[in-house]
């Protein structure tokens, strides 16, 4: 290669690196991590009439194009009905029914979220009165383990592709930090270079094929391609794939400038295409996931070619220390900050980190950096005294890395807010029975309320029955919920006393909060009964 062709290939490499985000631009970002918040039928229902459609609500808009949706009888059977479609948005998915015989139906589906996230389940429904009935419990529990194991196989692989993604990129940042590195620390550049390039884009399309493939089960190879054409996680898959060959071409020309803008794109890619991207303020939790991710690169980039050179030339390993240690720091007080800044942003409330599985990560994960912070201080300190790392403080610090990267790739796959579920309540007494539900509990949404009264039959029906929502957090005068009596058929029927129905559907619950409700039913003889209930929204 000539002198003048060599600049010109540089050019040719950058243009196309350039491009494939280019295209990610042009893609509609609308991401959002969808969680199913309800259903038509509802899980586990015992109608009396067959269902004209299957009917599933999320909280955000999911993907057009990909996944499927069907209803199989009891003798796993596929119903044969129309195609499903998207309605509100592309938060419904909606799938027309033929006329349903006296039986149990399993709904099952598969979808892909906005930021790439496979949503996938099943529960059962049941119509008329089918023989040898069996509780839809029973299937949900075979359904709920294979899902299990496919979740846990799912975050080996994503921590692997975390893992290499993380390494491949620090170490071509560390590669153009260090202005005159030793033909020894040019050549571990290199090799390890070489080695995080090869572990990326195995686990990169490991990772990518696990989520195609459970996002894809059952259907046609025709319908992988319009995954990869017609959705925005498709294409954004396509185009990390892309970067990530790019990745080793740009290892020969071994320029400075043309690896660090690899490693921008590439870590910009991966920063659209995660919980970030789902947060109302887009840009700003985008722009902190992506400096959280090149501080990440930099500390375990530089900590893994500090720990080869530390086994091959503990002189080599003495020097590069002395650098790394700087930039440790810096990259260190950057995640604490961004991660920080991060934390605010997803969640409303601090109190929520008490409440779900990430949260728990989160809090795991901060103790491991302070720990990491320490064993830093005690390298530093070690080095000023000796001019060589110790080795078990390196080997501890290297065990800590590895957690903090397994953490950061598992909880990334896991919702920061806590999942809002339809509340239950019911409780039996000798003066009047209650059941209260509310569904899908959603704030700001409308929500379907239920509530079903019993009383002897020697008090008769009730004369009134009043129903308000209380907020816990703040004084306002409370909710009134205009209940509406109805004629359903009871399901549930209990010897000597008669029910009373109510229902009503509407915006009842304005914010995220902790409720109280509160059911006042007067009888004939003007006896109040007065039951109270506890539940609560994100």
């Amino acid at each position: 290669m000539t002198a003048n062709q060599h600049p010109f290939s540089k050019r040719i490499l950058a243009a196309a690196m350039l491009l494939v985000v280019f295209l990610l631009a042009l893609s509609p970002q609308a991401f959002a991590h969808a969680t199913l918040e309800k259903t038509v039928p509802a899980a586990n229902a015992k109608l009396d009439q067959a269902p004209p459609y299957v009917e599933l609500a999320f909280n955000e808009a999911v993907e057009p194009g990909a996944g499927s949706l069907e209803v199989v009888d009891s003798q796993s059977n596929k119903i044969k009905t129309e195609d499903a479609v998207l309605e509100n948005g592309g938060a419904t998915l909606k799938l027309p029914l033929p006329t349903l015989g006296d039986g149990v139906y399993t709904v099952s589906y598969h979808v892909i979220s906005e930021d790439g996230h496979p949503v996938s389940g099943s529960y059962v429904f049941v119509v008329g009165n089918p023989p040898n009935w069996k509780d839809a419990e029973t299937f949900a529990s075979t359904a709920n383990s294979s899902k299990g194991m496919q979740q846990n196989l799912l975050y080996i692989v994503r921590v692997l592709y975390y893992a290499a993604l993380l390494l491949a990129a620090g170490i071509a940042l560390w590669s153009v930090f260090v202005r005159k590195p030793s033909e020894s620390l040019q050549s571990t550049f290199k090799r390890l270079s070489v080695i995080g390039m090869r572990a990326l884009l195995l686990t990169v399309l490991l990772h990518i094929f696990l989520q195609v493939n459970d996002l894809m089960k059952g259907q046609p190879l025709s319908a992988w391609g319009s995954l990869f054409t017609d959705t925005t996680t498709g294409r954004a898959w396509l185009e990390l794939i892309v970067l990530v060959l790019l990745g080793f071409v740009a290892l020969r020309f071994n320029e400075k400038f043309v690896s660090l803008l690899w490693v921008v794109l590439l870590l910009g890619v991966e920063s659209l295409i995660g919980h970030p991207a789902a947060n109302d303020l887009k840009v700003l939790t985008i722009a902190f996931d992506f400096v959280h991710l090149l501080a990440s690169a930099v500390w375990a980039g530089g900590l893994a070619v500090l720990l080869y050179v530390w086994y091959a030339d503990r002189k080599e390993a003495g020097r590069f220390g002395a650098i790394f240690s700087q930039g440790a720091l810096i990259s260190l007080a950057v995640l604490v900050i961004s991660g920080v800044f991060m934390t605010m942003l997803f969640l409303p409330k601090l109190s929520y980190l008490w409440l779900t599985t990430w949260g728990g990560l989160l809090t795991v994960k901060i103790v491991l950096v302070i720990a990491v912070l320490v064993t830093g201080t005690l390298l530093r300190l070690r080095m000023r005294k000796s001019g060589f790392p110790a080795g078990t403080l390196l080997k501890a610090d290297a065990i800590m890395m590895a957690c903090i990267v397994a953490i950061a790739a598992v909880f990334t796959y896991m919702s920061p807010l806590p999942a809002n579920e339809p509340y239950n309540y019911h409780q039996m007494g000798e003066d009047m029975h209650v059941t209260f539900n509310v569904s899908p509990n959603v704030p700001g949404g409308d929500n379907t309320i239920a509530l079903h009264v019993w009383l002897p039959e020697a008090s008769g029906a009730p004369k009134s029955v009043i129903l308000r929502l209380r907020s816990d957090s703040r004084e306002d005068a409370p909710i009134d919920i205009p209940l509406v009596q109805n004629n359903d058929e009871p399901s549930d029927s209990f010897p000597g006393y008669v029910r009373a129905s109510f229902e009503a559907t509407g915006p009842f619950l304005p914010y995220a909060d902790k409720w109280t409700a509160e059911i006042r039913v007067m009888d004939q003889d003007d006896n109040e009964l007065v039951r109270e209930t506890q539940f609560r929204n994100y």
